[in-house]
């Protein structure tokens, strides 16, 4: 499910960030320049001022170790307890998540406490972090919250590790040292460790951001219905490489474009990440000629006028990168971030890397985008809603978990439809389920793919009733249209294991876990279905994740997977090692939420 993850965030890493910056440089020279050491001359003086010069195009370069070396070299030239350097020295330990360090110097720096300020960031980050815990991969470092989030781990590095390879692999180039990931537990920290503010981060929809350096990530568990947050980790990542690779001079519509162009690499080509929804949105707009212009995008896409306009724009440039990687490949976007890394504007680049003067590449584009497969009806946009904001949930059935609810109909906009989804959810509660099914069917007619609610319920009244292939064909019908829905997934996902079809089960599982991973089920699901194909490390990875989640010790998880088959039909007499099964143990249930 695409999110429109971090506009705003993106066009503050362009400003640069909260402090003194250029007036911490001109203030120490200014200082040095009044009182200069004895020994001083015109060609010290000159080379401080190159210094202090070098280590602002550093930082603005997003070049930290280039900063820290010209820090060093500055050091030796300038008296120790200015308090401009220790502000330089306090930007730098920051950037290099030294936060402890950050607090003292830029204190020593005596930059003001006050929100938006170096200190305040540093100190709320040293705050939050202060008791998280720290796992390293060959080229990341994760921090992350104890509890639950333990078992992202595994997940979010071999995520990393993967978009790593496929960065390499495509640009040519990755970030020196290992790269800090951190993991906040909800928006408002997020807000603590950025220079965003909460309200900022309601009104965007914001849930990560790469900025400082670094990658900072809020936990699935505090959105509503979780987020495609494995896709995200890849996108910001991207950001992080074309930042550092470019010195942080390529303009928003081309950072936004090749990340969202190239969040899917992780897992496969790139090009995967364009939904139904925004593609029927995108459509609209070309027929109606209300595209927005690139430079109307300029500076900041989070600017225009409407929330349709700016996804209208991220769309447009998603298609930019996909006609230059379809024209010319993944030259063709290393020719772009070179040419702009030299100093050209962004027209000059996209020509150098086309061959073709930028009017051509316009028409062109355009030309592109009109022959995408919109879909015919303007379909519902994935929205992230936090936890606290989730509104229409109603109580859970102390039979059914949550699978029972009528406010998912809200978003239902046909009357009738609407209607026939509410008695069948109404008979489904009273356990009728044939009368359901046939309610459900009406509404489903009436609006096919459209909406997940209507198709989910349906599909779930089916598989009570066996109905097996048509439950599936209602839920890739879904699939087609929401890819990457937690709760179609796995839906589908226990069809597929009724059938012991463990290769596309798993694939289900795990894409639902790529945006619920705190679903109890599909960690339960996943330990049989890695125990039947053999996989022992990755078995044991979902038998401790199950354990966790459903507050249990690792070797009663066994007891809950023959609960959870002999429930779904795939056990009756033998449970899964081959002995007689035992009197059925509580089945996790699940909400298709975090």
């Amino acid at each position: 499910m695409s999110r429109n993850r971090d506009a705003s965030a993106r066009e503050a890493r362009h400003r640069g960030g909260p402090g003194k910056g250029l007036g911490a440089t001109l203030a120490l020279l200014a200082l040095l320049l009044a009182t200069p050491p004895a020994h001083a001359d015109e060609d010290l003086k000159s080379e401080v001022k190159s210094r202090l010069t070098r280590i602002e195009e550093a930082l603005d370069g997003w070049d930290v170790v280039g900063a820290r070396r010209e820090l060093t070299q500055l050091e030796e030239l300038v008296p120790a307890d200015i308090e401009p350097l220790k502000y330089f020295q306090g930007r730098i330990a920051f950037e290099e998540g030294q936060y402890t360090e950050a607090v003292e110097l830029l204190q020593a720096a005596r930059v003001e406490d006050k929100p938006g300020s170096y200190l305040r960031l540093a100190k709320d980050t040293q705050r939050i972090f202060k008791n998280h815990q720290r796992t390293e991969s060959d080229h990341f470092i994760l921090f992350y919250p104890k509890g639950k989030e333990e078992i992202l781990v595994p997940y979010a590095l071999e995520t990393l590790e993967a978009t790593y390879r496929a960065m390499v692999e495509d640009l040519g180039w990755t970030p020196p040292g290992k790269v800090r990931v951190e993991l906040v537990n909800n928006a408002r920290e997020l807000s603590k460790v950025s220079t965003l503010t909460y309200e900022q981060i309601q009104t965007t929809g914001t849930i990560a951001i790469c900025k400082f350096s670094k990658l900072m990530l809020t936990s699935p568990k505090a959105v509503a219905r979780g987020y495609d947050w494995q896709d995200t980790l890849a996108h910001e990542y991207i950001h992080l490489v074309v930042s550092q690779m470019s010195h942080n001079t390529v303009p928003i519509w081309l950072h936004e474009g090749l990340a969202k162009f190239m969040e899917s690499r992780w897992r496969g080509k790139a090009g995967m990440a364009m939904t139904p929804s925004t593609l029927a949105l995108l459509g609209r707009r070309v027929k109606a000629d209300t595209l927005i212009p690139f430079e109307k995008m300029h500076p900041s896409i989070a600017m225009l006028p409407t929330a349709e306009d700016a996804a209208t724009a991220f769309a447009e440039v998603y298609y930019a990168i996909d006609y230059v990687h379809q024209t010319k490949g993944t030259a063709g976007l290393r020719t772009l971030i070179q040419e702009l890394r030299k100093g050209q504007q962004d027209r000059k680049a996209v020509e150098a890397a086309m061959g073709v003067p930028f009017a051509l590449f316009e028409k062109s584009w355009l030309a592109h985008i009109k022959k995408q497969p919109f879909p015919k009806e303007l379909l519902p946009r994935d929205e992230v809603v936090l936890k606290e904001h989730d509104k229409g949930q109603d109580k859970e059935d102390p039979k059914k978990g949550k699978e029972i609810s009528f406010g998912d109909f809200v978003e239902v906009t046909e009357v009738p439809a609407r209607k026939f989804a509410h008695l069948g959810e109404l008979l489904r509660e009273r356990n009728r389920m044939l009368a359901a099914s046939e309610e459900y069917a009406k509404a489903h007619a009436i609006v096919g793919d459209k909406y997940e609610s209507v198709s989910n319920k349906y599909a779930l009244a089916l598989l009570h009733l066996k109905r097996l292939e048509e439950a599936e064909q209602v839920l890739r019908g879904s699939l087609r249209v929401h890819p990457g829905s937690p709760q179609t997934n796995v839906h589908l996902g226990r069809i597929l294991l009724f059938r012991k079809d463990y290769p596309k089960a798993k694939a289900a599982y795990q894409e639902a876990l790529s945006t619920n991973p705190f679903d109890p089920e599909v960690h339960v699901a996943l330990t049989r279905i890695h125990q039947a194909l053999g996989e022992t490390a990755l078995e044991a990875r979902t038998r401790a994740a199950s354990a966790m989640l459903l507050n249990k010790q690792p070797d009663q998880v066994d007891s809950l997977v023959q609960a959870f088959l002999r429930e779904h039909g795939q056990l009756s007499e033998m449970d899964v090692s081959g002995e007689p099964a035992e009197a059925p143990a509580a089945t996790p249930a699940t909400d298709g939420g975090p």
